[in-house]
């Protein structure tokens, strides 16, 4: 097996314990490759390199325009290594080649738009009502961000993160899934070849408890930027709590699909398709609750199972393959777990449902509906993340919205109907973070990404998101030789 280590400090080393983890290739359930089984020590290495690189010249001394410019030049090595980088997350989740190859080709994008606006962010003088005094502000880097990643979109989702973080002028250590690492090992090392300096990106790679809790809890670390499910998000909040830590997180989602009798529905079909069987269903956005209004409702599910029943399953790495395996074992386990309680629970399968044996022995799991779902059904109260669909009827769109927003998530959301009025009330009425009109799993690293509720805190991508990883500072000159009349009182403007 071919083994990864981590980066610390611009240095490939293994953990300093000399653990190692196996990773799981899910298509053939074999193990491919091995991870460092990181702790403590190398928790503490990397925020000490990282903290040391912060306050560096050859980092701290650059400046926004020069930042900018080493971004750019990040983005241009990840164009063109984009094959390799796809190919390695492929076997590690399992993923489609042809889903990676299009992240991959247009990650670059978020580090141009990232480093064009590295020298845009400006401070500003105020117009403070003393003429002895002049006043302005200036926009500052936190530190040592913690990136933590999950196991699904582990390039994207770090780019999310390093984009506009690295753009502030911060540096990362960066904790990947332990089920999905060698990917990012591969992406990082282009950093350095891009003229980073060592220790402003560093890598560690191990378990939530070895890595991820110390890293979380390290006073040296500025910000956590996670991504993942809502338990840990609140228990990383609960714990950056403690010494009052920057927080960005983004969390699950239970998104409901909404189509009304109006839509087109062809459309909106092959939208629900793809918003619950790309990627397996493992995707925070998923559309797991389709609410389908009850006068298409029959022949709408019926179209629903002819899709399910064609789509292709199989090799990720096949072009035509259009679902591939479930990430790791685990996680097999547990979707299998949600449909065989859905089952006991009394609701009615439409299609799937099952496990499904192949060749490779890997974890796949049949595109699964459950129809005439109840919204208080565990089913469409818990995240499966995996690719099981809850169809839910509604009657008007005031039921719709009701039964929509009766849930602890609200990541996205989708809306299918050629009543623009509806379309808009829709929208504002929906308890979301991105609502998707007439679309879905639509993204852009000019569109703030990020949920309310249990779907997390803050917002990833975006003009404004570069601030998300900077503080402001207050400068105040006093330019006047009078003293003050009282100097035991403060002096107010």
């Amino acid at each position: 097996m071919e083994h990864f280590t981590n980066i610390i400090g611009g240095r490939s080393v293994p953990a300093a314990s000399g653990r190692w983890l196996p990773s799981l290739d899910p298509y053939r359930n074999e193990n491919w490759c091995a991870i460092p089984d990181s702790d403590q020590a190398d928790v503490d290495a990397a925020v000490d390199a990282a903290a040391a690189a912060f306050r560096a010249p050859e980092w701290a001394g650059l400046s926004a325009t020069a930042r900018g410019a080493l971004l750019r030049r990040v983005g241009d090595l990840i164009a063109g290594n984009a094959a390799r980088l796809a190919e390695l997350e492929v076997r590690d989740n399992g993923k489609l080649l042809n889903e990676m190859l299009i992240q991959l080709r247009t990650i670059p994008q978020w580090f141009y738009y990232y480093g064009g606006l590295a020298d845009k962010v400006e401070g500003a003088v105020l117009p403070i009502e003393r003429p002895d005094h002049f006043v302005y502000t200036t926009w500052e880097p936190l530190g040592v961000v913690a990136a933590i990643t999950a196991w699904n979109s582990p390039l994207l989702l770090l780019t999310w993160k390093l984009a506009p973080g690295l753009a502030a002028g911060n540096t990362f250590v960066v904790k990947p899934s332990e089920f999905a690492s060698a990917s990012t090992i591969a992406f990082v090392e282009l950093f350095e070849q891009a003229g980073f300096p060592p220790g402003v990106v560093n890598v560690i790679c191990g378990t939530g408890q070895g890595v991820g809790a110390p890293l979380v809890s390290h006073p040296g670390v500025a910000k956590i930027a996670f991504t993942g499910s809502d338990a840990a998000g609140k228990a990383i909040n609960k714990a950056a709590a403690a010494d009052l830590k920057h927080v960005t997180l983004e969390l699950g989602g239970k998104s409901p699909n909404i189509v009304f009798a109006d839509a087109d529905l062809e459309a909106a079909a092959a939208g629900v398709a793809s918003g619950i069987f790309a990627a397996a269903g493992q995707t925070c956005i998923a559309g797991s609750r389709l609410l389908l209004q009850r006068s298409i409702y029959e022949p709408f599910i019926e179209t629903l199972r002819e899709m399910a029943r064609n789509v292709k399953i199989g090799d990720p790495l096949d072009p035509e393959t259009q679902m591939g395996p479930l990430a790791n074992l685990p996680h097999y386990n547990k979707v299998l777990s949600c449909i065989a309680d859905a089952r006991k629970e009394g609701l009615v399968v439409a299609w799937g449902g099952k496990a499904m044996e192949t060749a490779t022995g890997g974890l796949f799991v049949e595109p699964t509906i459950f129809r005439d779902v109840d919204n208080e059904a565990e089913l469409a109260r818990r995240e499966v993340f995996g690719p099981v669909l809850a169809v839910i009827p509604f009657e008007d769109e005031a039921e719709a919205l009701r039964i929509a927003n009766n849930s602890q998530y609200g990541l996205a959301a989708g809306v299918w109907t050629k009543d623009m009025a509806r379309a808009f009330r829709m929208s504002k009425g929906l308890q979301s973070g991105t609502v998707w009109i007439n679309t879905y799993r639509a993204l852009s690293y000019m569109a703030p990404f990020g949920g309310v509720k249990d779907s997390g805190l803050g917002r990833e991508s975006g003009q404004e998101m570069i601030k998300s990883y900077m503080q402001p500072k207050t400068v105040w000159l006093n330019n006047s030789d009078q003293r003050p009349a009282n100097p035991f009182v403060m002096r107010l403007a």
